[in-house]
């Protein structure tokens, strides 16, 4: 199973979004993950116990150093970046 951060700058409204669209997409390309979201700060604290982050492209620069994959996002809405951005990345 994938372990996920959906990460924004509060935690609250973005991150739940993200988290919420990621449920979707990783289940139409039929990857089974573990969502968790939260705020950059926690996220950054936990990214090395984690496979992927997913955060706004402006917070990428939070994850330096991390060994996980850190994949911003340009629209946070936006299934389809995201389908693309999980398929680049090889994710399984």
């Amino acid at each position: 199973m994938l372990k996920v951060i959906a990460a924004c700058g509060s935690g609250m409204g973005s991150s739940q979004i993200i988290k919420m669209k990621l449920q979707k997409v990783f289940k139409k390309l039929g990857i089974d993950a573990d969502i968790y979201h939260t705020n950059v700060g926690d996220a950054k604290s936990q990214a090395a116990n984690y496979d992927v982050v997913f955060c706004s492209d402006s917070l990428t620069g939070q994850f330096t150093g991390t060994k996980a994959t850190v994949i911003g996002l340009k629209n946070l809405l936006s299934e389809a970046e995201m389908t693309e951005k999980i398929q680049a990345a090889g994710l399984k």
